[in-house]
């Protein structure tokens, strides 16, 4: 049996259900189960509270629920993680781990869930991976690029995701959503916010593309390999969709861009990054054109400014529900002025290009 991951708590109390019922459901769908059954949560999952499951004969899965209380329009759709998850880890070289099992019957555990294989490895949720040598940190970077390159390369029709998401005229979509959402969270007025929604839907570039977008992808949701610098697997695909693979781009980079109050260890802003071990971000951008058969990567401020406006909408809400008292997370209620920090650095970054 495998070491258990360091960052597992007991159960929360907003999130216990019936382990029992688990375990029946377990036994009868997820092949070489057996009990009796140990469940602990992970800190973090901000949206979808996210468990580690052990069985009697030592083995370890990772259940992924929808969080108890009220919840916004279209979000915490486990059933996609689980889709797309099967579709890549079947059908292509993108590394997932393997899903077992989905249940859309809330009378087992009170809300749908999936169950998948639990991949050793480390988490590095602190952008600045301490501890790592800097050459490492490059290898890590690049793997991460190449992982993602991965993801747009896939031919979502010919793994069956065809359906998974409209195509073309993503970023319409998702600004008309998250500006949506992000009102229906709003807890105070913030002036970047506002200009954003005017600005992006009018300044939006030419040229559209649909390719599987991760929608979360950053460092912190990838699994990188126990001892070698590469990544070994990616989580947390409950933004997935069918979008602009540009937009994912922009949204992997923004760490390039956040200084103080971007949480607790901020990102790359003003930092030596040659001494770092990890590219420019031209160098990560280049790296990206290349392994997706681009020329280059065109209108990059925009797609910044967009992953940044919508990460703020995401934020927004997430310290709201935390206001409500049903954040998975017990930090969720640190992140109200963070919308704030990077609603400003999206406009800044508009204000640069005008």
């Amino acid at each position: 049996m495998s070491e258990l991951p360091e960052n597992l708590t007991p159960v929360r109390a907003a999130h216990v259900f019936e382990e029992g019922r688990l375990a029946d459901y377990m036994k009868a769908n997820v092949e070489g189960y057996r009990g009796p059954i140990r469940v602990l949560q992970f800190e973090g999952g901000q949206s979808n509270p996210t468990f580690h499951v052990t069985d009697g004969a030592g083995r370890m899965y990772v259940l992924r629920k929808k969080p108890p209380g009220k919840l916004l329009p279209s979000a915490h759709q486990v059933d996609r993680e689980y889709r797309v998850t099967k579709a890549l880890a079947d059908h292509t070289d993108v590394p997932v781990p393997k899903p077992y099992a989905l249940c859309r019957d809330d009378a087992v555990i009170g809300t749908a869930f999936y169950v998948m294989q639990f991949v050793p490895g480390r988490i590095l949720a602190d952008p600045r991976m301490p501890g790592i040598a800097p050459a490492d940190r490059g290898k890590i970077f690049d793997s991460m690029n190449d992982v993602l390159a991965r993801i747009h390369n896939v031919d979502y029709r010919a793994v069956g995701l065809a359906d998974y998401g409209r195509e073309g005229q993503y970023i319409q979509r998702q600004l008309a959503r998250w500006s949506s959402q992000y009102d229906l969270a709003r807890t105070e007025h913030i002036a970047a916010m506002e200009a954003l929604k005017q600005w992006l839907p009018a300044n939006i570039p030419p040229g559209d593309e649909t390719r599987i977008n991760h929608g979360d992808y950053r460092l912190g949701n990838t699994i990188v390999h126990p001892t070698e610098p590469r990544i070994i697997a990616v989580l947390d695909w409950e933004l997935s969709t069918l979008g602009h693979p540009l937009a994912d781009l922009g949204y992997n980079c923004m760490l390039y861009h956040f200084g103080e109050g971007f949480g607790a260890s901020g990102g790359y802003a003003g930092m030596d990054l040659e001494a770092f071990g990890i590219p420019s971000e031209a160098d990560y951008l280049a790296a990206y054109a290349r392994r997706t058969g681009r020329k280059e990567v065109p209108s990059w401020d925009f797609y910044l400014a967009f992953s940044l406006f919508r990460l703020a909408a995401i934020v927004q809400g997430v310290y709201k529900r935390g206001l409500d008292g049903n954040a998975s997370s017990e930090t969720a209620t640190q992140y109200g002025n963070r919308a704030k920090a990077m609603a400003d650095l999206a406009w800044s970054i508009v204000e640069k290009r005008a």
